[in-house]
């Protein structure tokens, strides 16, 4: 009894290294918690760089904060009176009878609610200027991210061509772990730039050896496109949780709480890694790889890492500049800054699970070329909002939208490299997460400095009308030729057919003479 119970844990783990289902758990929840710390930061760093760096400085050099004599009672050096009933100084001259000074301070009274009433624009944010140039810190603070992790892709992808996908998704699960340590004790702007610099070297890790590692066990095309969009299903949810979880976290509780709970979930990941995926295990592949630059080349490649970009680029823009500008333009309190983007993470979630089938039966490249055409007409809609419930609506589509292009591009991709290259995913995933980084990386530095210079809503207006002329380029994904080599090699396969077949057409008469073996011969 006791050797059998033994045995229970350890045929558990046989089972589970040999199940894909497992590793898409796996991918998963990388995924998930790395877009999780991508945005929950996205409500934090604007507040409290605000917190720490304008009101921190500017606290000491308050000015008086109540004037207790009106303009309208300043005369000449008479002699002054103070009354105790509503708290207001009159000047008194020699022959001022008690008459008169009631009638003062009854005419003293009316000019008060002037100075009481303008607590309204106590909850706007003071300092235009310093909230101006925070759109362009903020910006390069989230972009630096996708430019670490789109330096370091090429180099995850020929890693795992070299050591297989195991070990590099561990590596991954390391430094995002130190990344969300650093991020909760970090008080300052360079450590914020540095942890989120670190974040991106592990996101390149987890999500290149993931999306691979799926394409490589799931080689079914249709089973490939749902593992891809469940895996996205991952992704979705962390930025779903992210911003929110962030936002409510940081007011109720403090700035490092929402990172020490990722850490700890961090560390749950990595000990699934360590019973799954045998990290210590290196399990090379047994062909070459089609290189970067070959891949690079192929314009369809080309086109669907164009759509992955442009598409993320919209929402990447939006991260470091609509905090600000609903801080500006809506006097919106921090609860609100990361519930914002509530809308597009739910939409996102139900779109990257809904259409990972559907983009299948409805063809992947129209799936894309609608989703970039939605995700244009939304972005030009967020700037005609008023006030947060004004944004569900553009949120909302551009989130869904985002989930259609997704869950389309990532199964194309593999297709393409199995349709026209050889059938090794390390390489072309690196590409697609480039091409996400290239939007998170552009998307955030331009976008503040756009905003400092034309405003919000024109930024809005220039990425919607880039994503919707981009649109009709998917239309090239429709029917994507095979390469001449994946040509040459299925038509080599068809001539063995035929000649097998031809060879069971060459039947011998019976009774067998001593002649018929060389009939046969020369017939051949």
């Amino acid at each position: 009894m006791p050797p059998a119970a033994e045995c229970v844990p350890w045929r558990w783990l046989a089972a589970g290294r040999a199940s894909r289902r497992l590793v898409l758990v796996v991918v998963f929840v990388a995924l998930l918690l790395d877009n999780m710390l991508l945005t929950v930061v996205v409500p934090i760093v604007p507040t409290f760089l605000y917190t720490t760096e304008y009101e921190g400085t500017n606290s000491s050099v308050t000015p008086a904060p109540t004037e207790l004599a009106p303009p309208a009672l300043k005369a000449p050096p008479f002699s002054s009176m103070f009354s105790y009933f509503d708290n207001t100084t009159v000047t008194v001259s020699g022959s001022t009878s008690a008459m008169d000074l009631a009638n003062r301070t009854a005419s003293s009274h009316p000019p008060q609610p002037p100075t009481i009433s303008p607590p309204l624009p106590s909850s706007c944010p003071e300092g235009e200027e310093f909230l101006a140039k925070e759109n362009v810190r903020v910006g390069l603070l989230f972009a630096s991210k996708a430019l670490v992790q789109l330096v370091v892709n090429p180099s995850v992808g020929l890693l795992t061509n070299r050591i297989g996908y195991h070990i590099p998704m561990f590596i991954g699960f390391v430094i995002m772990f130190l990344s969300t340590v650093m991020f909760a004790f970090s008080g300052t702007y360079t450590l914020l730039f540095i942890a989120r610099a670190l974040q991106g070297i592990g996101s390149s890790f987890s999500s290149v050896a993931g999306l691979g590692m799926l394409a490589s066990v799931y080689t079914d095309d249709f089973e490939r496109g749902n593992a891809m969009g469940i895996a996205l299903g991952g992704l979705a949810l962390g930025v779903l949780i992210g911003a929110p979880f962030g936002s409510v976290m940081y007011e109720f509780v403090g700035k490092s709480s929402p990172f020490l709970v990722l850490a700890f979930l961090a560390l749950l990941d990595g000990a699934l890694q360590l019973c799954i995926l045998q990290p210590s295990k290196i399990s090379p592949e047994s062909t070459k790889g089609t290189s970067v630059s070959a891949l690079l080349r192929d314009p369809y490649v080309l086109v669907a890492a164009g759509a992955l970009c442009f598409s993320n680029m919209g929402v990447a823009m939006l991260e470091p500049t609509l905090p600000i500008w609903m801080m500006q333009t809506m006097c919106s309190p921090k609860w609100q800054l990361g519930v914002a983007f509530l809308p597009a993470s739910v939409s996102y979630l139900i779109g990257t699970n809904l259409f990972g089938i559907l983009a299948n039966k409805m063809g992947r490249w129209l799936c894309s070329l609608i989703g970039m055409a939605v995700v244009g007409i939304s972005l030009l809609c967020v700037p005609l909002a008023k006030n947060i419930y004004g944004l569900i609506g553009p949120n909302g589509g551009l989130g869904f939208a985002i989930g259609m292009v997704d869950s389309s591009m990532m199964p194309i991709m593999g297709y393409l490299v199995d349709l026209r290259h050889t059938s090794i995913y390390g390489n072309v995933y690196a590409i697609a997460d480039v091409a996400l980084c290239m939007g998170f990386a552009i998307g955030p530095s331009t976008g503040g400095a756009i905003v400092r210079a034309v405003g919000f809503p024109w930024l809005m207006i220039i990425i919607g009308v880039i994503n919707i002329a981009y649109a009709p380029l998917c239309w090239y994904l429709r029917n994507p030729p095979a390469k001449e080599e994946k040509i040459a090699i299925l038509s080599q396969e068809c001539p063995m057919q035929t000649k097998s077949y031809a060879a069971q057409k060459t039947l011998r008469d019976f009774p067998l003479t001593d002649d018929s073996d060389v009939e046969a011969e020369n017939a051949e």
